[in-house]
């Protein structure tokens, strides 16, 4: 499914790129090369990568 349609990002491509590198969902796009245009995927994207990065840290904890 894709969450930013002005850049083409898919959620499988957000939730990886989440978990190699910090920061909110435009820091996240900035490491895809891209930038928000429109914004309005902004918040749902947000949420996506702190999801994202919460059950990657609960895995590590699992291990």
């Amino acid at each position: 499914m894709y969450i930013c349609i002005c850049n083409a990002i898919r959620e499988s491509d957000l939730r990886e790129a989440a978990i190699g590198h910090d920061g909110d969902a435009e820091a996240t796009y900035a490491t895809l090369g891209k930038r928000p245009n429109c914004g309005q995927c902004l918040e749902k994207a947000d949420k996506i990568i702190d999801q994202e990065r919460i059950d990657a840290s609960c895995e590590n904890v699992a291990v």
